[in-house]
């Protein structure tokens, strides 16, 4: 279920990005809102090995 989502929201991602190159005009703009939806992705990137490895802390100690 966790990968579902996971994979569906890069897949939303790049959708958005695909929607953005072709539809926004300037280039600074189109620039400046890959830069957003990359950030979005590494958040997400990043809180799903925070979930996955979540439990990994406190067996160690």
């Amino acid at each position: 279920m966790h990968r579902n989502r996971w994979v569906l929201a890069f897949v939303a991602y790049a959708a958005l990005g695909v929607l953005a190159w072709s539809t926004l005009e300037a280039p600074k703009l189109r620039l400046a809102t890959l830069a957003v939806l990359g950030l979005f992705a590494l958040k997400t990137l990043v809180r799903r090995k925070d979930v996955l490895h979540a439990g990994e802390n406190e067996q160690s100690k």
